[in-house]
């Protein structure tokens, strides 16, 4: 098995009985690494984005000729605009096509190389590698001994943004394999290449530091004011075993971590004017600053229940949790999409006690097994419907198997991406694809539920995702000279939730009438706490750069990720024209494109009669993006879905990160203190968006299969809560808590005024006397408990607290009501 670095691969030619050379089949013979002799660097960073062009050198040094194979991880937010090869022999290039286009390249190309033994080395890779995710790969040819062959590669990716305000820039494994390697099984254990790494910064707001786990040379300011740097950073000859087991990051930080910044890159100058590639480029970062919520407070918020007749007919009791959790002041709607695309109230209401209590009366309790036949249309029917004023729209999508339509589903929900976040759940392999790809265009989460006994751990994980308070109704405005203007490609979200930042592209076309206006204005302006906030800054018309255009390029990848829900809606060829003419320009790969590599022979060849000098033949050989299965999982994921370059990593590792789980929580000891010893995933799976399935409460998870009295005893506790928090003393809630309803009457504190507020005292306390069982379920239900309980009487709490932990034999802490 392979480590994620990979790198170039060889595999070695074979002798038969009569001393003739042959070629192995790849499924037979294993990969191994070819050294890496030297590797020199170029990283420019702007802001958040970076632009990295890579030059490797490797050496075959084995004894026997060998074919290789170039492999390169794609990260969910990488993508490949240039790669080539070239030995002694021959030079390889990749090259992007229409897949429609016949023939793929000029006439001179002619049919792929022999030697490859079609396409069954890629297959070998896709089913022998040790992680899913997608990767570069391409053949190379045949390396002789001694023989070196020289990769260069440049690709662009978004970096992400450190809750301080810093960029993350890490260095792929494959450029930088020392520490990864030895988990290969390579034939020399022995590692000697040099490394030299370079980077060039660029910010508006100026650099202000640079952080890195490896030692640093100096920076070297290009500008007075600091906003463009450049450095070697590292320089290094590595050799022997591996010592360092870490791969090479990098922070950068900026000055004045605020709301909005804006780096302008210009364009191509050999590129037509009013093109994507053509015209100066806005990188807009998007990054409010969003106090943390007080749980249980009013919180705005439109939240929608997409159910489907598995979660009716078993998980009556997740749903429950579910609605009793939500805040007040929140608007919530529930549609049970196998039985009809309309939902149980016209629009979404106001969560009231009134509301619920109706809710609650109109879901149906079992469903007619239709199959998920109603799901696009009930999502179209969610997206016509209005939102309610400055309540930013969240979905919660359950999904037993995969639904029919599945390419209209990912297309309607990436086409309302900036009004909505979905948080979808499967109950089957075959939806997890599905799940996962809606989450993550939404900036959501998505779970895999393999038990009845987790699912409301699961799902009110995610409901304390979704609770996070946001910026709402945001908004981009633009002062421009006359003759300008601006075009945000893929549009402005509409909600911007904390910890989130949006990486936005926005395009000026036109022409300047008024070339002494040197600036251009962007206002920023969005809704927090019900205050109106706004922010102003100023960008350069005529920006200075390196003619990278990292920027353009991710937002060729942006624009061409927005035109694929028009191309699957029916919306005529223009979309898919549209879509391959950006690909071919950007050098970035999109639905309807696709690699093929072009060898060039490096020797020419001569004819004796006549005598003449031909041009060099050039042949197809396999180049491709690869979805890497991994060892461990197999392929479930319906092919009828186009995964961007980037998406499948995530949806893949995710996966096989959930799958992990519900193998390691069959093997622990149920037993909460478990989950303390439990070693958290591979790094692969701790960066995703994705609900970390560490943080799932693994023992919590199994609480039920050992305890089902206490589960019921908890729902029949959870069912007389009101909305607003509180409990109303009866007998139902006396029966909970096995105390007499007379005793409990009698031991009401004299200094209380309100039967509720004794009752509502009472189920909290009784709830923590059980802490070991309710903590994971309760959390948002106690919250909303407390709240309502100091806002009716917090000089009583104290007494009533008191009396409470007497009459039930517990010692509940005075904290636990804010006191």
């Amino acid at each position: 098995m392979w480590h994620q670095s990979f790198g170039l691969l060889g595999k070695s030619y074979a002798h038969d009985t009569t001393g003739s050379f042959f070629l192995g089949k790849w499924l037979r013979v294993p990969l191994y690494p070819v050294s890496l002799c030297s590797a020199v660097v170029d990283v420019a960073i702007q802001d958040y984005v970076a632009d990295v062009a890579a030059e490797l050198i490797y050496q075959n040094k084995s004894q026997t000729s060998t074919e290789v194979l170039f492999v390169f991880p794609l990260g969910p937010h990488m993508a490949i605009y240039s790669f080539q090869a070239r030995s002694e022999d021959a030079k390889v290039h990749a090259v992007l096509q229409d897949e429609l286009s016949v023939p793929p390249c000029p006439s001179q190309v002619q049919q792929p190389h022999e030697a490859t033994g079609g396409w069954e080395n890629l297959e070998y890779l896709r089913d022998q590698s040790e992680y899913p995710g997608e990767a570069f790969a391409c053949f190379l040819g045949t390396l002789s001994p001694g023989r070196e062959v020289v990769v260069t590669l440049r690709y662009v990716q978004e970096l992400p943004r450190e809750p301080d305000g810093a960029a993350r820039f890490v260095l792929s494994p494959t450029l930088n394999p020392y520490g990864t390697l030895y988990v290969w099984n390579c034939r020399t254990s022995k590692l000697h290449y040099s490394l030299l790494l370079t980077a060039s910064l660029q910010s508006p707001r100026g650099v202000v530091d640079v952080q890195a786990n490896f030692a640093l040379t100096p920076l070297i300011y290009t500008a007075q004011d600091h906003s463009t740097a450049q450095a070697p950073l590292l320089q290094v000859s590595l050799a022997g075993s591996p010592q360092c087991h870490h791969d090479l990051e990098l922070l950068v930080y900026y000055g004045d971590p605020t709301a909005v910044s804006a780096v302008v890159e210009k364009g191509d100058p050999e590129a037509p004017p009013g093109s994507l590639l053509g015209d100066p480029m806005v990188l807009v970062t998007l990054a409010p600053s969003i106090p943390e919520a007080v749980p249980g407070q009013r919180q705005s918020g439109e939240f929608i229940f997409l159910l489907n007749t598995t979660f009716l007919e078993h998980a009556q009791d997740s749903l429950l949790f579910l609605l009793k959790s939500l805040p007040l002041g929140c608007y919530f709607n529930i549609y049970c999409y196998e039985e009809t695309s309309v939902g149980i109230y016209s629009q979404s209401v106001e969560y009231t006690q009134d509301n619920l209590t109706e809710a609650m009366r109109r879901i149906p309790s079992t469903g007619s097994s239709l199959g998920d036949s109603n799901l696009l249309e009930t999502l179209r029917s969610v997206y016509n419907t209005p939102r309610p004023h400055r309540h930013p729209r969240q979905l919660f999508i359950f999904m037993a198997g995969l639904p029919p339509d599945v390419e209209a589903i990912a297309a309607e929900v990436c086409r309302h991406r900036n009004s909505h976040r979905c948080f979808s759940f499967c109950f089957s392999e075959d939806s997890a694809a599905l799940a996962m790809a809606l989450a993550k265009e939404t900036g959501g989460e998505a779970a895999y539920v393999s038990s009845d006994n987790r699912r409301s751990f699961v799902v009110l994980k995610c409901l304390k995702q979704a609770l996070k308070p946001a910026a709402e109704g945001v908004s981009l405005s633009w002062t421009l000279p006359r003759g300008l203007e601006v075009e945000v490609l893929g549009g402005t979200p509409q909600s911007i939730f904390q910890g989130q930042h949006n990486l936005l592209y926005a395009q000026i076309h036109g022409q300047a009438q008024d070339t002494t206006v040197a600036k251009g204005v962007m206002t920023l302006q969005y809704s927090l706490d019900g205050q109106d906030v706004t922010y102003t800054i100023e960008f350069p018309l005529c920006p200075q750069g390196d003619g990278r255009l990292a920027g353009h390029r991710l937002a060729a990848r942006c624009l061409m990720k927005r035109l694929l829900p028009e191309s699957v809606s029916g919306s005529g060829e223009e979309p898919r024209h549209r879509a391959v003419e950006i690909s071919l320009t950007s050098g970035i790969i999109c639905p309807f494109t696709s690699y093929v590599g072009v060898r060039t022979p490096q020797r020419v060849t001569w004819y004796q009669r006549p005598l003449a000098l031909l041009p060099p033949r050039q042949s197809l050989i396999p180049c491709q993006i690869v979805e890497l299965r991994g060892s461990r999982i197999s392929s479930c994921y319906p092919k009828s879905i186009w995964v961007p370059p980037g998406w499948l990593t995530a949806v893949r590792a995710s996966w096989l990160a959930l799958r992990q789980l519900t193998h390691d929580i069959a093997a622990l000891p149920q037993r909460r203190a478990c989950s303390k010893a439990c070693k958290p995933p591979p790094p692969l799976f701790s960066s995703l968006k994705y609900v970390d399935p560490m943080e799932f409460g693994l023992c919590s998870s199994t609480l039920w299969q050992w305890c089902p009295e206490a589960a019921a005893k908890c729902q029949e506790l959870v069912a007389l809560q009101n909305a607003d928090g509180s409990w109303a003393l009866s007998s139902g809630l006396a029966s909970v808590l096995e105390v007499d309803e007379d005793e409990i009457k009698g031991k009401m504190p004299d200094e209380v005024m309100e039967p509720s507020i004794w009752a509502t005292v009472m189920a909290v306390t009784w709830l923590h006397r059980h802490d070991e069982y309710y903590q994971d379920l309760c959390e948002l239900l106690e919250a909303k408990a407390v709240t309502w309980l100091c806002s009716q009487a917090v000089s009583q709490l104290d007494k009533c607290l008191e009396t409470a932990n007497t009459l039930l034999g517990s010692s509940v802490k005075p904290s636990v009501f804010r006191l």
